[in-house]
């Protein structure tokens, strides 16, 4: 990395004063890269579990009447989500565009965010200086409210080539906005006049956070007569049956840095992995504290069906010392790992032209299943760490910020 090791709190703090939902500072203009590893170091165990919230009943679930064949990779029917595989309750719903919600991560005050258990994919990856951002698709379902919306990256450009969404982000810097606006003028949503209720602004104490309602902002792309047509979605497959080969995977922990780092525990009741985010700074690596994450609008657990971790080739493209700009490699294929069902399943993420999604596939080229629900990809760069302890897989972003 370009920035000596002791500078992480001065910059952490810096970071926990910028927001592109808060109107106190700007938003950072660059991202990340890291340094090849030189010593192999994984994330430690928790040293306690707090408490966990038990699952509400849903409704949006794969049911015993999934058809054994499961649905994809392509002839989705009219009323089953292609990304999630499961039949919506609307299907109107789906003749659109997808929208793609950039929210935030740090600083935790913004937490817990508003909007993210109705995402049917959410992005997370190395953004900037040991932070995380999340890139979330919403389709299948609608969000009255999603809260606090920052910036894009350059690895936005993947996701918008890929799930040819709607944009909704607060600004960005110039090298990544110019070349968003030149491919993608026509899906770009900014706060301005008159966008209230699809976008506004949201006071809270001194923060006035950036907030969405998917819902609205329909009747906004209307009224600007952009396109928002049902693309083409193909690519994911789904089934309700497990892959007999994965190893039990109870626990999937990811550090991005000190002071980023998560742990998703598997909910055997509900067959979900849910959410715990780190709670506190931890730069020696030993004393991570978690926090289970909720949806602030339903204060319901984060859970998701399946977790991804991908690999991907992260380039820093500026010379400058003091920036950090990251070029993600997202197409083509990588080392990945699926949990689902308690399992986990060494895969491989594929993507082999840039209209495609991004799929999984094994050893021999052949498609790999999706469980029917909601996807959370943790996007790690190409030196990432990986190891197995017992049921718990740990993966470790190596860089001077851990």
């Amino acid at each position: 990395m370009k920035q000596p090791r002791l500078l992480v709190l001065i910059i952490l703090f810096s970071i926990l004063l910028t927001a592109c939902g808060v109107t106190s500072t700007p938003t950072p203009t660059a991202s990340a890269t890291v340094s090849p590893p030189t010593a192999t170091a994984f994330l430690p165990q928790a040293t306690a579990t707090p408490t966990e919230i038990p699952l509400p009943k849903v409704t949006a679930t794969a049911t015993p009447l999934y058809p054994l064949e499961g649905f994809g990779p392509a002839d989705f029917p009219l009323d089953v989500n292609p990304l999630t595989g499961l039949r919506v309750a609307d299907p109107t719903l789906l003749d659109r565009r997808p929208v793609m919600i950039k929210v935030q991560n740090l600083p935790r005050a913004g937490r817990p965010q508003f909007g993210l258990s109705h995402a049917d994919i959410v992005f997370e990856y190395y953004s900037e200086l040991g932070t995380t951002r999340f890139a979330a698709l919403f389709y299948g379902e609608d969000a009255e409210k999603v809260r606090p919306i920052r910036s894009g990256r350059l690895i936005d450009i993947n996701l918008m080539r890929a799930y040819k969404p709607i944009l909704v982000f607060g600004s960005a810097s110039y090298q990544v906005y110019d070349r968003l606006a030149s491919e993608f003028g026509g899906q770009l949503v900014l706060e301005a006049e008159g966008t209230c209720p699809a976008i506004c602004r949201e006071n809270e104490g001194s923060n006035s956070y950036l907030i969405s309602n998917t819902t609205a902002l329909r009747g906004l792309l209307e009224r600007r007569d952009m396109d928002n047509s049902r693309q083409n979605l193909d690519g994911m497959v789904f089934k309700l049956e497990d892959p007999m080969d994965a190893q039990p995977g109870e626990q999937v922990y990811v550090r991005f840095s000190s002071a980023i780092y998560n742990r998703w525990d598997y909910d055997a009741a509900s067959g979900k992995y849910l959410r715990f985010s780190d709670a506190a700074n931890d730069f020696g690596g030993n004393n991570p504290v978690y926090e289970q994450l909720t949806d602030a609008a339903t204060s319901e657990p984060i859970a998701f069906e399946n977790v991804l971790v991908m690999y991907a080739r992260h380039t820093d493209i500026d010379p400058r010392p003091e920036v950090e700009l990251l070029e993600v490699n997202m197409q083509g294929t990588g080392p990945a790992f699926l949990a689902r069902d308690g399992k986990v399943l060494p895969v491989k993420w594929q993507r082999l032209a840039e209209s495609d999604v991004i799929t999984l596939v094994d050893d021999n080229g052949n498609l790999v299943p999706f469980k029917p629900g909601k996807t959370w990809v943790e996007v790690l760069t190409a030196n990432a760490t990986f190891e197995q302890d017992g049921s718990a897989f740990k993966f470790l972003l190596i860089s001077d910020w851990n």
